[in-house]
């Protein structure tokens, strides 16, 4: 029996920005380990994609999601060294979340399944390759061009940082 090389990865994702900044998060796993990621994560069993943004964005930054509008579907593909697998395909739901209540929580409660550390506003401009996931740049994308890009984007390099 061979094994896939490419591991497969879904999630859903908040987009959450005002005065050309960006709502990111912090993560300790994962290809984007010490990176700054946007919100969001896997279904869980039987949720729907608007129900679990609504969670993730809940979970790692303290908010509730008040209006939010889906923007689209795209993948990442980029080489990552994790368990058999040599390449990574991450598909994302991308949502603006333009109305929320709360403040957002620096710092997250750890629990099983939990990679976000805390979240932070970020200025667009300080975001970039080096210190971002592919989603984050994707969201300052969107931002800047004041319009969603349904491209889907293959890194032949990905550094994950230690």
């Amino acid at each position: 029996m061979s094994h896939k090389r490419v591991h497969f990865a879904f999630g859903a994702y908040g987009i959450i920005s005002a005065n050309n900044k960006l709502l990111v998060i912090g993560k300790n796993a994962g290809p984007y380990v010490k990176r700054y990621d946007l919100p969001g994560g896997s279904l869980d069993e039987g949720e729907s994609l608007s129900e679990a943004v609504v969670r993730e964005v809940r979970e790692e930054t303290g908010l509730e999601t008040l209006h939010f509008q889906q923007l689209g579907t795209i993948s990442f593909i980029y080489p990552w060294t994790y368990q058999h697998f040599t390449w990574n395909n991450h598909v994302c739901t991308f949502y603006l979340i333009d109305d929320y209540s709360g403040t957002p929580r620096i710092k997250n409660e750890q629990f099983i399944g939990q990679d976000a550390i805390g979240s932070k506003w970020k200025d667009i401009e300080d975001l970039n390759l080096e210190n971002s996931s592919p989603l984050v740049l994707k969201a300052k994308e969107f931002i800047l061009l004041k319009k969603f890009v349904a491209t889907d984007t293959k890194y032949t390099h990905w550094n994950v940082l230690h």
